[in-house]
């Protein structure tokens, strides 16, 4: 018998994955930063969030920028 695994099913509880949005935080030490409606794939059943390369790249930007303001807090959205 040959398993499979479906790329759309969450390998934490088998829920669905499905596009949408998530919220990514960094405790920086000094401060934190939030960054609200990041593009991710979520789990629809435990919310569960994955994010692309390509956004994480921008919040690694993101990030950078927000260390070097030294802010204690620091939210943003995050537009596709």
């Amino acid at each position: 018998m040959k398993i499979t695994k479906s790329h759309n099913l969450c390998p934490l509880c088998g829920g669905t994955k499905k596009k949408g949005k998530t919220i990514f935080a960094v405790d920086l030490g000094f401060g934190v930063v939030v960054v609200r409606e990041v593009p991710a794939t979520v789990c629809s059943q435990c919310g569960a969030d994955w994010i692309g390369d390509s956004v994480a790249k921008k919040l690694e930007k993101i990030v950078e920028e927000a260390r070097k303001r030294h802010n204690l807090v620091e939210v943003m959205s995050l537009s596709k």
